[in-house]
């Protein structure tokens, strides 16, 4: 059964710095491209950043370019996402997906696999 479970949200101040990690497993992590998604309260689900399946490629939104980096481990089927700077605005709950394809769709997964997990609470706030 796919199933992602992400990790390491918490309560930061501003310009402070969060690691987050996703679990895969029930699907053949190393085959697909993976990325991150956030929600924040009243909007909608966005794209925050993919990196394809080798590792190779990587992409982000705008908003985080530059204080924002995403990376795996293909053999814990883990993807990461370290924050750096964070901000008021990157406040949300942050979840992360896999495609079924090997790439990216700019800075989303190209494709979405099975569905959402649980995510994790990202507060920045001083």
């Amino acid at each position: 059964q796919l199933q992602f479970v992400e990790s390491g949200g918490g309560l930061v101040q501003p310009g402070g710095s969060l690691r987050l990690s996703c679990a895969a497993s029930g699907f053949t992590f190393d085959y697909s491209a993976v990325g991150w998604f956030r929600q924040a309260p009243g909007k909608e689900r966005e794209g925050v950043s993919c990196i394809s399946s080798s590792g190779r490629n990587t992409n982000y939104a705008e908003p985080v370019k530059g204080r924002f980096t995403i990376s795996r481990d293909n053999a814990k089927k883990t993807v990461y996402l370290q924050m750096n700077s964070l901000k008021p605005e990157d406040t949300a709950i942050y979840y992360c997906a896999a495609s079924p394809t090997n790439v990216c769709s700019g800075y989303v997964p190209a494709g979405r696999l099975g569905y959402w997990g649980q995510g994790t609470q990202v507060t920045v706030s001083s």
